[in-house]
């Protein structure tokens, strides 16, 4: 018997143009003699929908298209739809009023349907808002096959790989006890750098110790700050890879169940529609998470309705790795560059971006702001008499030039990305209503020291970031002689004090006895915790870590806690921060 996965890219709410997705995929199926057709979590109206699940015509919307998509498929297949379903007890038991299901559809109608059991809130899942935990073990029998229905965090629950339980009970077990031939899995598991092998160290750990061959179906593609891998992936019984879909692209994988093996075996039959072969995983973290991010400019453009964007292009390294990114994911026709430069600007700046933009091949647009300037200190001047130049001065360059930006972006409907990164959104060290203007902020996830890494990738065969941009010191030039380094610690010292904090959430104690300076470690947190009203006003930054500035980041912006961990530095010793 013939099983495949539709990896398909579903956008959140287009739940027609997402059942046509599931109908394509299941008629080039049909041509491979496919008898089970599974695809991701919620793919009818694409992950993670959240408050449109509390709008009633959305669900009716969903339901009369499931029923009409029953009708549409090939009717000698059962398709695996993931869905919403109303819960009929709601109005009489309580609890949530949907469940996140799976629906199997088969000869023109929906034959049954699953309920989601473990329900996930915590990071960037919210589904306990919405949903009730289904609580019955989900299998059905087709042929003489029984398969096991899981969704998404159904199969991150067993304690023998995690070592700890998240929840009462284990869905795999369960399904294992009850002797299913095949567990399927369903998903919408978003991105994150080395998930995917993760994910897969899990998946053969439950194969291995259930003796269960395993499919996993994930959505691949961005819906907003998330994005979603795909690398769905079958397992046999021994925990071997036997199918395993493309990375950050849509695909069809298809699969062979042996009945006599009661086993997966990759499939015998291709005609050039379908992944035959195990794709391969990116070859390090940087062309990971370089893929995802085109992924992510890519289809945050689509699905918002843009062809074009603009970026400001300033010479140095953050700018060049987003126009890089932008040109990939658009094409290089579809990247406006627009050149800003002030009287501090250097002139080996613009002459690095503009040697980039020859290296990409994007359209170059300069516009000095030296008398722009000028017009605000003459404004400005009666109120700013008798004050010394500080930072009120230099984040007017920033300003101006995200006041031309929104205005490029606005009069041609362009996308304005920003290019701030991880390191910078973390501390402060960006101007609101200047750089940080922006639809998507590209890199705002990714630390300094990853931004200088993907770009050395991008350069082991031929020069695509010019060398000196990658050599020079760091600045955000707003005044003479100015580099990072006056107001920060090296990258390499202030990244590893970030990802201690945010993302393994160690105390200021924890982190000096890491063998970080004291004062050092105290200004950065005092920092990263005063930036907080900065981030709540940045634009969505797409998702490549486990901790990101985004949905999943829930800090208070009024907020005096300090850690006791360490004595605090006064405030008046602290560095001002841009605003």
């Amino acid at each position: 018997m013939k099983i495949a996965i539709a990896q398909i890219n579903p956008t959140i709410g287009e739940i027609a143009g997402n059942a046509s997705q599931i109908l394509q995929f299941a008629r080039q199926a049909e041509q491979q003699n496919v008898s089970l057709l599974i695809t991701p979590e919620l793919s009818l109206c694409g992950y993670p929908p959240k408050d449109l699940l509390l709008n009633g015509s959305f669900i009716e919307d969903m339901a009369a298209t499931i029923e009409q998509l029953a009708h549409d498929l090939p009717q000698n297949m059962a398709v695996l739809v993931g869905c919403v379903q109303i819960n009929d007890k709601f109005h009489h038991s309580g609890g949530k009023p949907l469940f996140n299901s799976a629906a199997l559809l088969h000869q023109g109608k929906v034959e049954q349907v699953f309920h989601k059991r473990l329900l996930p809130n915590y990071d960037v899942f919210d589904e306990h808002r919405y949903f009730e935990p289904g609580l019955q073990i989900n299998s059905f029998s087709f042929s003489s096959l029984k398969v096991g229905v899981t969704i998404c965090e159904d199969f991150w629950n067993d304690e023998d790989f995690w070592g700890k339980r998240s929840y009462a009970t284990n869905p795999i077990a369960d399904l294992a006890a009850l002797n299913v031939d095949l567990i399927v899995n369903l998903s919408a598991s978003p991105y994150s750098a080395a998930k995917p092998h993760l994910r897969e160290a899990m998946l053969r750990h439950a194969a291995i110790r259930h003796q269960k061959p395993i499919i996993y179906a994930n959505q691949v593609g961005a819906n907003d700050d998330l994005i979603f891998d795909g690398c769905s992936v079958s397992f046999n019984r021994q925990g071997e890879v036997i199918g395993r879909a493309k990375a950050f692209e849509t695909d069809l994988l298809i699969v062979e169940f042996d009945e006599q093996l009661v086993d997966l075996q990759p499939s015998a039959i291709t005609q050039g529609v379908a992944s035959q072969v195990i794709a391969p995983m990116p070859e390090n973290d940087d062309e990971e998470i370089y893929q995802a991010l085109v992924l992510g400019v890519r289809d945050y453009s689509r699905k918002c309705g843009f062809t074009k964007v603009v970026l400001g292009l300033s010479g140095g390294v953050d700018s060049a790795l987003v126009a890089q990114i932008a040109a990939s994911a658009l094409g290089k026709e579809n990247v406006l560059a627009v050149l800003m430069p002030s009287p501090y600007s250097s002139d080996h700046s613009v002459q690095d971006a503009l040697h980039l933009a020859k290296n990409l091949g994007i359209q170059t647009q300069t516009l000095p702001i030296g008398e722009l300037m000028a017009g605000y200190d003459r404004t400005l001047e009666p109120l700013f008499a008798n004050t010394s130049f500080g930072l009120a001065e230099e984040n007017l360059q920033s300003r101006i030039r995200g006041n031309l930006l929104m205005a490029i972006a606005n009069k041609f409907g362009y996308l304005l990305l920003s290019t701030g990164n991880k390191s910078e959104m973390a501390v402060g060290y960006c101007t609101l209503y200047g750089d940080m203007n922006g639809g998507l902020a590209a890199i705002a996830d990714v630390p300094k020291t990853r931004v200088y890494s993907i770009c050395n990738w991008l350069n082991r065969h031929n020069e695509i970031i010019p060398t000196n941009i990658l050599t020079k010191p760091p600045s955000a030039e707003l005044k003479p002689g100015q580099v990072d380094a006056d107001s920060l610690p090296p990258y390499e010292v202030l990244d590893d004090i970030l990802h201690r904090s945010i993302h393994n959430h160690q105390s200021a104690a924890q982190i000096v006895g890491a063998g970080h300076d004291k004062a050092t470690v105290t200004r950065i947190l005092a920092l990263v915790a005063r930036s907080e009203f900065k981030r709540r006003q940045a634009p969505p930054g797409l998702k490549t870590t486990d901790r990101a500035f985004g949905t999943g980041w829930r800090m208070p912006i009024a907020n005096k806690w300090v850690d006791a961990s360490t004595h605090q530095l006064k405030r008046s010793l602290l560095p001002q921060t841009d605003s």
